[in-house]
């Protein structure tokens, strides 16, 4: 039975590495830089308010919330949500992070295209994400063990075209979290809130840790819809 094809069992495997790997990284790269104080006196909720305020932003607000690494950009209700150790935080992780969230901000006020792109996949993500993968196994479950006709290749199709969305997403997340990293550096470099070589590299490793986390995600969401259109494809026979 394909259920228990080797080949998946290995990019299980596979995918628990890539998502465990760097989500060990990243919280090591913020626990180290959290115990490095700036050599400015503010705040991650200051860097980011005073960056808004540079953009010419004045409707998101800058919140604090619960968590560890719970930090986001909310589009819908225009609000920077950071975690408290963020917010009310002056070292390297706090400003690397702040700064980020809010260069999401800036690329929604900006319309930039991939965040606009992300947000219209998002519904179909949702759906794909769950239903996806039990169509695709149910399709060619029934086609292979119960003999069952072009219905069930219909089935499967369509598990992996929603599939497929969620893994255009995560493609889609990649340009978005690299430039909003991208903008976080330029301002906290260029506008005097990291005001030396160590500061500014500390944070771009912060941000270049947290990105390989959506690297990793990216690449195990692909691998997994190569399988199965390898499935799909090469065992139509």
């Amino acid at each position: 039975m394909f259920y228990f094809d080797p080949a998946y069992m290995l990019i299980g495997i596979i995918g628990m590495a890539l998502v465990f790997i760097p989500q060990m990284l990243v919280k090591n790269t913020y626990k180290k830089f959290a115990k490095i104080r700036t050599s400015n006196n503010l705040t991650g909720a200051d860097v980011a308010r005073s960056m808004l305020q540079g953009a010419g932003i004045n409707d998101v607000l800058v919140e604090p919330t619960s968590g560890t690494l719970s930090d986001h950009y909310d589009p819908s209700k225009k609000v920077v949500r950071l975690s408290e150790d963020i917010y009310y935080g002056n070292s390297i992780s706090s400003f690397g992070i702040a700064a980020h969230e809010v260069g999401h901000a800036i690329q929604d006020y900006q319309g930039y295209m991939p965040m606009k792109l992300r947000a219209g996949i998002f519904p179909a993500v949702q759906t794909g994400q769950m239903l996806g993968p039990l169509l695709i196994m149910a399709g060619l479950g029934l086609r292979y063990l119960a003999g069952m006709g072009e219905f069930t290749t219909l089935i499967a199709l369509i598990g992996i075209a929603l599939y497929g969305s969620v893994v255009l997403f995560h493609l889609v997340t990649l340009p978005v979290e690299l430039n909003a990293s991208s903008r976080a550096i330029k301002v906290l470099a260029g506008g005097g809130y990291l005001v030396d070589h160590r500061e500014v590299d500390g944070a771009k490793k912060v941000l270049s840790a947290a990105a390989l986390t959506y690297v990793a995600v990216a690449l195990y969401a692909l691998i997994e819809l190569l399988y199965w259109i390898w499935i799909f494809f090469g065992r139509r026979d």
